[in-house]
């Protein structure tokens, strides 16, 4: 199963990015593989406590479309949250997910195109992403693709919408899938 899919040869076939990142006034990077691990691993470089933002555009029944926060979460509670989810977070394209650190007034986003923008200590991210391999490119993704929502992840969709006193509030116009 994958999240995001390009047409190739008249096939669906997984879209994977190239480790690279693009320096603005913010951080752009692809996620290869759908790696949660690059996520956290900006999302920790800032300082806790966190707030999540899980952005559901695209339900398949487990909850309704909307954007739930989190209350802050330490680095370790963000980490057990990843790792429990992963099968989930890597696999499906039905949310995007937001981290925010209110210390530093930093934000992480994952969306549904793989795509992470970052916010905040630019010098840091590119530091992060450079241990783990990034380089400077172009990680926009410049294909025609589609966005996969797997009725084999809908419960643990379901689970992960319950696994914490969510604060819900609708969706924004910006926050709602596009048709491709």
């Amino acid at each position: 199963m994958f999240r995001l899919g390009e047409l190739v040869d008249g096939n669906w076939v997984a879209y994977h990015h190239e480790p690279l990142y693009e320096r603005g006034e913010r951080l752009m990077a692809g996620v290869p593989e759908s790696d949660p691990k690059v996520f956290e691993a900006l999302v920790t470089c800032m300082a806790p406590p966190y707030f999540l933002l899980y952005i559901l555009h695209t339900s398949r029944g487990e909850a309704a479309e909307g954007r739930y926060q989190s209350s802050t979460l330490s680095a370790d509670q963000v980490r057990s949250f990843l790792l429990r989810f992963r099968p989930f977070l890597s696999a499906d394209a039905r949310y995007d997910l937001w981290a925010h650190s209110p210390g530093e007034g930093a934000t992480v986003v994952w969306d549904r195109h793989d795509q992470i923008y970052a916010y905040g200590p630019l010098d840091r991210f590119v530091g992060v992403l450079d241990a783990m391999g990034f380089r400077p490119g172009n990680p926009k993704v410049e294909v025609i693709h589609q966005h996969n929502y797997h009725a084999e992840c809908d419960q643990m969709a379901k689970e992960l919408v319950e696994s914490f006193s969510w604060s819900y509030s609708p969706l924004r116009p910006e926050d709602e899938q596009a048709a491709v």
